[in-house]
């Protein structure tokens, strides 16, 4: 793994400082896997964020209500969670790249049903087994596995740092993807008088094209990003043992021998599919359980409130052109992205708790205002307000989560949290939809700005020294490896 320290004899000079503090010498000293794994984020969320810009008008243009709208996206997100959780708890076993790639493929395949599909029931079933975000946000399991892979090859030290940029490149890829969207399918709407519905069609025929793109860079990253094979290999090694003593022991009798043999092959299968499957210690499953029940509460807030709803209502009540939604959320997206770098070195002052909590409570405020004025320029203010500190706890919260995992149990863990988010998110649209149908949109703001509050009140109290206490033990984990 390589080194994210810069060796001076002398003072680091302002730049370098300056890039220190935003990050871009651990990022520049990062492994070429990791950058790669950046850089397939951005790819992903441009594409993400075009298909969010169109979702929603795309469905009701094929005559489907709000309500089936919001069922069609809780849908897609339950759909979601099983072959999340599937593939999650797997991906250590069958290979972390070939679960990526399978996860780009099926991006292709849910584009281009999209494209040429008009049936209710068959795009579900596209939007389910292939992957199309409903929110802007990460669904499937690239997730889970990218950010298990970030820290297995980055230092404790500059892991912040990296995962601030992973979150930063993600969310750009959210902004340029709706800017990108949106202008060009209102140029093929207004210049090329193109049918709206045709338009959003060729969206989608790029969504397809970029999942083609992300399989490609997948197969460019290198066996540094597979699991430590060391539990396997031990597992592995239990087996052939007994099999050994099985086949040199003596033969007694016929039954004893048929005994013998059929308990190796039921000791086989166990092994076999015990393989595929982590170990995750009591402590893990402590861990797992509060964190799943907090992050599935914050995103039954996103679900509610989901991009695709808000450039909705936005359009719905200001009659915002495609192009122009496409700039202003391009505007917030890159806000939100910044912000990320500032939060970083925040966490490295205050921690990854408090910088969580303390910078997301106030965007929590933010969104509940967002509905409460006529007039389009403050609810655009209050959009802006609200991104300029809605992800700043992304990269502290993916480090808190890094450090207070076992290695052996991250992508596991990682996974089945996230698993747990999507279920909390894949519950809200249908509300949403609902109260679209009835004129109560402002209802679902309200309640999601509410949901996050509490979020982070109680992220607070019940974490508040558990990151404290995991950095001693670790403290404790060097100097006895350091005696020994």
């Amino acid at each position: 793994m390589e080194s994210s320290s810069l060796e001076s004899p002398a003072r680091p000079g302002i730049l370098v400082r300056i890039l220190s503090e935003l990050g871009l010498v651990s990022l520049f000293h990062s492994p070429v896997d990791v950058k790669l794994l950046c850089l397939q984020r951005f790819v992903r969320l441009f594409a993400y964020g075009g298909s969010t810009l169109v979702l929603v008008p795309y469905l009701q243009a094929l005559g489907i209500s709000k309500t089936s709208i919001g069922l069609f996206m809780t849908l897609t997100l339950v759909g979601d969670v099983c072959i999340s959780f599937v593939l999650t708890i797997v991906a250590d076993g069958l290979g972390r790249k070939a679960v990526l790639s399978m996860g780009a493929l099926m991006m292709s395949g849910s584009g281009v049903a999209f494209a040429l599909c008009q049936n209710y029931w068959v795009l579900l079933a596209a939007a389910i087994f292939g992957v199309i975000s409903p929110s802007g946000n990460e669904i499937g399991p690239f997730r889970a596995i990218e950010e298990s892979v970030v820290a297995h090859l980055t230092e404790p030290a500059s892991r912040s740092d990296v995962y601030a940029w992973y979150s930063l490149l993600g969310q750009a890829g959210v902004a340029f993807g709706l800017m990108t969207c949106g202008w060009v399918i209102q140029f093929v709407s207004t210049s090329l008088q193109w049918e709206h519905v045709d338009a959003y069609r060729l969206a989608f025929l790029g969504y397809a094209a970029i999942g083609l793109l992300k399989m490609t860079l997948t197969l460019l990253l290198s066996s540094a990003v597979e699991a430590d094979g060391k539990a396997s290999a031990t597992k592995k090694k239990v087996i052939s043992d007994q099999v050994g003593n099985t086949e040199t022991s003596p033969l007694i009798g016929s039954a004893d021998a048929n005994g013998s043999l059929q308990a190796t092959e039921q000791q086989n299968g166990r092994g076999r599919l015990s393989s595929l499957l982590p170990d995750i210690s009591r402590e893990g499953y402590a861990i797992m359980t509060s964190l799943s029940f907090f992050f599935a509460i914050d995103c039954l807030a996103s679900g509610i409130i989901s991009m695709s709803w808000i450039t909705y209502f936005f359009r719905w009540r200001y009659g915002i052109k495609e192009g122009s939604l496409g700039s202003i959320f391009f505007v917030t997206s890159i806000t939100s992205a910044c912000s990320m770098l500032v939060a970083s070195s925040l966490a490295k002052r205050f921690g990854n708790i408090k910088t969580m909590v303390f910078t997301h409570l106030p965007s929590s405020i933010f969104l509940s205002l967002i509905p409460a004025f006529p007039d389009v320029r403050l609810s655009l203010l209050f959009l802006w307000l609200r991104s300029s500190t809605a992800s700043m706890d992304v990269a502290p919260r993916a480090a808190f989560l890094a450090a207070v995992i076992k290695p052996s149990e991250r992508t596991a863990i990682m996974g089945i949290i996230n698993v747990c988010k999507t279920v909390g998110t894949s519950l809200g649209p249908l509300l949403t939809g609902t109260l679209a149908d009835h004129g109560l949109f402002w209802v679902a703001f309200v309640t999601a700005g509410c949901l996050k509050v509490s979020y982070d009140l109680g992220i607070l109290a019940v974490f508040k020294n558990h990151e404290r206490h995991a950095a001693e033990r670790e403290n404790g984990r060097a100097e006895t490896g350091a005696t020994a």
